[in-house]
């Protein structure tokens, strides 16, 4: 079978993608990850011993490594997830936003299109590079439901995270038009799921309320978000790198429009009955919802107030739809959590204790 490279594969959407090409598919897989605070081989642990799985410790802006990771195992598909991602964390540090997302992508850009040169006529006309991307390069939409993120909609960046994204977009775009590498383009809506870093709303959430912690909520939580169960992302990712149509962008949805107030609601009140010990209690003893512990604070600079995602190509050209509305999949992803108390231990190694990041 042919081998595909994974870029960030220890992340949280990128170890998604190696859990299904190894479980679902018969493709080889190579994991590229530079192993930041966000990248965790332990979300791997299940397919880790397959004689089908690859893990390399490479920066994506190395390109002699790169070099003999594309020599040695001669991918047929690249599918580019390697990239910071945090909002909060891009306004308190953008230069490694910069260098990991833009002079990264173009790095693995120039090794992916040496090793397509290299590659025979038939090689070269089934090899893809598939870059995966994010809805917030669109900037943020009006409130009315009827406006929505489609593959046309112009790019209007607000924060160093989703400039450097939609910089990244360019470039690779610019190598199909420029030197011909067939590439294929993806912008997902906001994703959560088990394995999720716990800098990000939900995880978040989730571990402050089982701690008894704030529960911070940015402005008055009016903020609307489109909300994408990983593992269905992972199923409309490989079926665009293996029947998208060369130069092609397809937005992914989950057709969950939420506003951040109320996935802080469903949250609590999903804690309220699956971990009822852990409801905080008041100074006489009198039992609480989770719900008690929402602190508002100060919204975030630049904030966009909706997103909102268009999946309606990916629907008709590959058939693609979630198989998780959000009140599944957020079931699903409050129980793993309950589930996976020591994973959530592992991954925090210090240099992030959920404390608020994102402030000028």
């Amino acid at each position: 079978m042919s081998t595909i490279l994974v870029t960030g594969g220890a992340g949280f959407i990128g170890s998604a993608l190696v859990r299904f090409l190894i479980n679902h598919t018969e493709h080889h897989v190579v994991n590229v990850d530079k192993l930041t605070y966000a990248g965790n081989l332990e979300s791997l642990e299940s397919v880790s011993h397959s004689p089908r799985y690859t893990f390399e410790q490479v920066d994506i802006c190395n390109r002699a490594a790169l070099d003999r990771v594309f020599q040695t195992h001669q991918p047929a598909a690249v599918m580019h997830l390697a990239a910071e991602s945090h909002v909060d964390r891009s306004i308190d540090g953008p230069a490694a936003f910069i260098e990991t997302n833009i002079v990264g992508t173009y790095t693995l850009l120039e090794a992916a299109r040496a090793h397509w040169l290299s590659l025979n006529d038939t090689q070269r006309t089934t090899f893809r590079f598939h870059h995966v991307s994010t809805d917030e390069v669109y900037g943020d939409l009006p409130e009315d439901p009827s406006v929505l993120f489609t593959e046309a909609t112009p790019y209007a960046p607000s924060s160093p995270y989703s400039a450097g994204k939609a910089s990244s977009d360019h470039l690779v775009r610019a190598w199909m038009r420029t030197y011909g590498l067939p590439v294929v383009v993806t912008n997902c809506s906001n994703n959560y799921g088990p394995y999720h870093f716990p800098e990000k709303l939900i995880p978040l959430v989730i571990l402050n309320a089982l701690e008894g912690k704030p529960l911070p909520v940015y402005g008055q939580g009016q903020q609307i978000r489109d909300w994408l169960y990983v593992e269905d992302h992972a199923r409309a990712l490989y079926k665009v790198v293996s029947e998208g149509k060369v130069g092609e962008t397809y937005n992914i949805g989950g057709h969950n429009e939420k506003r951040n107030l109320d996935v802080v609601h469903t949250i609590c009140d999903l804690l309220d009955e699956l971990s009822p010990n852990t409801r905080p209690q008041t100074d006489n003893g009198e039992t609480q919802s989770h719900r008690s512990l929402i602190t508002f604070v100060a919204d975030r600079p630049g904030h966009d107030m909706r997103y909102a995602i268009d999946a309606g190509k990916i629907q008709r050209e590959l058939g693609w739809v979630p198989q998780e509305t959000f009140e599944t999949g957020l079931r699903k992803t409050v129980q793993w959590y309950l589930q996976n108390r020591v994973w959530c231990e592992h991954v925090q190694d210090g240099s992030y204790q959920r404390q608020r990041l994102g402030q000028v």
